[in-house]
C-alpha cells in the first residue's frame, strides 16, 4: 500500500552572485536602446520566458519589463537591471516550487540575495547595490510582488489532487451468481434471443424450486431483499459522510486562506515600517 508523500516547504538555496546569470551583454544593450515596452517584452521573451506557455508567459514578461521601467526610473545600470531581474526570477522559482505558504523563505531569500551584491567580499558577494538602493528593491519588491504573493503562488504553482478510494469488507458479493448465469447462457449473435434465453432459464428454475420447497423461496426472496437494504442504506451514509467532510475541509480551506492573507498584509505591514525606519 502506498502512502502519499508529505508536502513540505522547501529551504532556499544558497545565495550566489548572479551576474549575467541569465540576460546576456548583448541582450541589456539591446534593451538600453529600446525605449518602446514592446521591444523590451521581445527581448526579454526570447532571453526569459521562451519556453512559457501562455497565458504564464503574458505574466512574467509583465513583471520583468515593470522591473525594467523600475531601473531606469533609478538609473541602474545594466548591470544593476540584469542582476535584479534574475533575483526576481530566482525568487519567483523558490516561491513556485511549493503549494505550500513560504511566504518568509521568499522575502528572506530575496533578502540574501541583495546582501550578495551589496558587500564587496569576492568572490561570495559584490558590492553592486549601495544601501539606499537595496532599501529602494526591498520597498519595491514589497508593492508588486509580495503584494500579489498568493496570485503567482496559484498561477504557477501545480495543482495538488487528492486521489480518493473506498473499499467496504464484509459485504455480499453479487457476481458469482451473475457470472454463473452469463457462463451457462449460450452466446448468440441476436441480443433478444439471449434475453429470452435467460428468462425462459429463470423461469425454469423458479417452477423447479416452488414445486420442491416453497418455505425455501419465501426465505431466499426475504434474504434477498434484506441484503439489498444495507447496500442502499450504506451508499447513503457514505455519499452523506463524504458531502460533509468536503464542506468541512471548503471551510477550513477558507479559513486557513483567510488567516494567510492576514498574516502577509501582517508581514508587509512590518517589512514596510523596517523599510521607512531605515531612511
Amino acid at each position: 500500500m502506498k502512502h502519499m508523500e508529505e508536502i513540505r516547504v522547501p529551504q532556499p538555496p544558497r545565495a550566489r552572485v548572479l551576474l549575467c546569470a541569465d540576460l546576456k551583454q548583448s541582450d541589456m544593450e539591446e534593451i538600453e536602446k529600446t525605449k518602446s515596452a514592446l521591444e523590451i517584452e521581445r527581448i526579454l521573451c526570447s532571453a526569459l520566458v521562451s519556453d512559457v506557455p501562455q497565458p504564464k508567459q503574458r505574466i512574467l514578461l509583465e513583471l520583468y519589463t515593470n522591473l525594467v521601467l523600475f531601473c531606469r526610473e533609478k538609473n541602474f545600470n545594466r548591470e544593476q537591471t540584469s542582476v535584479l531581474i534574475s533575483i526576481v526570477k530566482n525568487v519567483h522559482q523558490f516561491n513556485t516550487e511549493t503549494p505550500l505558504n513560504n511566504t518568509d523563505q521568499c522575502f528572506n531569500y530575496c533578502s540574501e540575495l541583495l546582501l550578495c551584491h551589496s558587500v564587496r567580499r569576492p568572490p561570495f558577494s559584490i558590492d553592486l547595490f549601495n544601501s539606499d538602493q537595496v532599501t529602494e528593491i526591498l520597498s519595491y519588491f514589497i508593492n508588486t510582488y509580495m503584494r500579489h504573493y498568493f496570485l503567482y503562488k496559484y498561477i504557477f504553482t501545480p495543482e495538488v489532487l487528492l486521489d480518493l478510494h473506498l473499499s467496504y469488507t464484509g459485504l455480499p458479493e453479487v457476481t458469482a451468481t451473475e457470472e454463473t448465469v452469463r457462463s451457462e447462457t449460450p452466446i448468440s449473435n441476436n441480443a433478444d434471443e439471449t434475453r429470452e434465453t435467460v428468462k425462459k432459464k429463470q423461469v425454469t428454475e423458479e417452477v423447479q424450486q416452488n414445486a420442491a420447497s416453497p418455505t425455501m423461496k419465501t426465505i431466499e426472496t426475504d434474504s434477498t431483499k434484506q441484503g439489498s437494504t444495507p447496500k442502499s442504506e450504506l451508499r447513503t451514509i457514505v455519499q452523506r459522510e463524504v458531502g460533509d467532510e468536503v464542506m468541512r475541509l471548503t471551510a477550513q480551506l477558507q479559513q486557513r486562506l483567510q488567516q494567510s492573507a492576514e498574516q502577509l498584509n501582517s508581514a508587509i505591514s512590518k517589512l514596510e515600517t523596517n523599510v521607512q525606519a531605515r531612511k
